[in-house]
């Protein structure tokens, strides 16, 4: 596998989730909440007038277990590097998004379209995705924003 970003990191999730937090506060997001659910971690924030949440998937520890004769503390051990590795990533993007906000390269909106949450508590990259995928096989753009069947 090719070198990427943060490959062997050693700052830990905690340190790359409270750097994102420093980020955001002096960047000047309102809110900042951040937790995990089985294999996703989740994190949120408001800025700009808009909430954002980025779901970030961790690897299954079991996906690190081998049938030579590991001890699980192994797979345990690079399940951990994994996930630091991720944030780490995470952190990266955050920190990207929001340089080019800050230096004008881009909007915040448009840095964050796809992360936005809609009032139906989905983002707009899942709300877009079947509809794009529609537009591409027919040709035909939705509604903007619809409220779908009802």
């Amino acid at each position: 596998m090719p070198n990427y970003y943060a490959k062997g990191t050693t700052v830990s999730p905690e340190k790359s989730r409270a750097e994102i937090e420093g980020l955001l506060r002096r960047f000047g997001a309102t809110q900042f909440v951040s937790g995990w659910d089985g294999e996703k971690a989740i994190l949120g924030f408001t800025a700009c007038g808009r909430q954002i949440r980025f779901v970030l998937m961790l690897p299954k520890v079991e996906e690190f277990e081998t049938t030579d004769g590991r001890v699980k503390a192994s797979a345990e051990k690079r399940w951990e590097q994994a996930c630091a590795e991720r944030w780490r990533a995470l952190a990266l993007i955050i920190k990207a998004k929001l340089e080019a906000v800050q230096q004008g390269i881009s909007t915040f909106e448009d840095e964050f379209l796809a992360q936005t949450v809609l009032p139906d508590g989905g983002t707009i990259s899942r709300w877009i995705q079947p509809q794009l995928a529609s537009v591409y096989a027919t040709g035909h753009m939705p509604p903007l924003l619809s409220a779908g069947p009802n």
